[in-house]
């Protein structure tokens, strides 16, 4: 499977990831419950994990469309491609406890290290970089790769939004796997993968999430991010 305009642009060819089973840690959450959500409505095959199986079960069952739940480290080894949505304060202790199930694994993080406090939100930076940095530094044996920061939790669920309009951001080394994510970025109606760069200019990428909400606050909306001229 290539985009519309991979005959005229190389740069925006994909591979064919419609058979790729997609496990969302964190998957109970808003964010990932809305990953999983527009993931499997696009045909994917999801999985999503929770420390509670019980819990990841009920949620499955709830969103329906073949999803699956199960317990994290059981995600963590059926799936080929593992999108990481826990919350920050648990990122670190969730990696280090399956390192061993993804071995080998293409990982996404999305996770966004923020803080906040009276005037809002504010980005915290993690001693390695980044969230993806780190997840980088704990998965020594995976693919790690950086995605789906900027999306909107709210339009995600709703299942009354047809169409998602925005871009995601793409961050990683092993450029075969970022375009591999690209490529499930591509599968959801609206959105488009682009490249962004290593995951050492993950940072900053992490971090524009607390401007997001800043302009969401104000202007009370569900801004999400387009890349021009590309």
């Amino acid at each position: 499977m290539t985009s519309l305009d991979s005959a005229t642009n190389p740069a925006h060819e994909v591979p064919d990831v419609s058979q790729l089973v997609v496990g969302v840690l964190g998957g109970t959450g808003d964010q990932g419950r809305g990953l999983a959500l527009r993931l499997a409505k696009a045909g994917q095959q999801v999985i999503i994990g929770s420390r509670d199986t019980a819990r990841a079960e009920a949620s499955a069952a709830d969103l329906g469309l073949g999803v699956r739940g199960s317990d994290n480290a059981t995600v963590a080894r059926e799936s080929d491609v593992v999108i990481i949505a826990v919350p920050w304060d648990g990122h670190a202790a969730t990696l280090t406890a399956l390192r061993e199930d993804l071995v080998g694994k293409i990982v996404v993080d999305c996770v966004n290290p923020l803080g906040f406090d009276k005037q809002g939100a504010y980005a915290l930076k993690p001693e390695e970089g980044s969230a993806a940095e780190q997840a980088a530094a704990l998965l020594p044996d995976s693919r790690v790769t950086a995605a789906f920061h900027h999306l909107s939790a709210v339009l995600l669920q709703d299942e009354s939004v047809e169409t998602i309009d925005t871009d995601v951001m793409v961050l990683g080394d092993d450029r075969e796997a970022t375009d591999v994510v690209r490529g499930l970025a591509g599968r959801i109606p609206g959105m488009r993968g682009v490249f962004a760069g290593r995951l050492r200019n993950a940072h900053q990428v992490e971090a524009l999430v607390a401007n997001l909400i800043s302009v969401n606050r104000r202007y009370k909306a569900h801004a999400g991010l387009r890349i021009t001229d590309v």
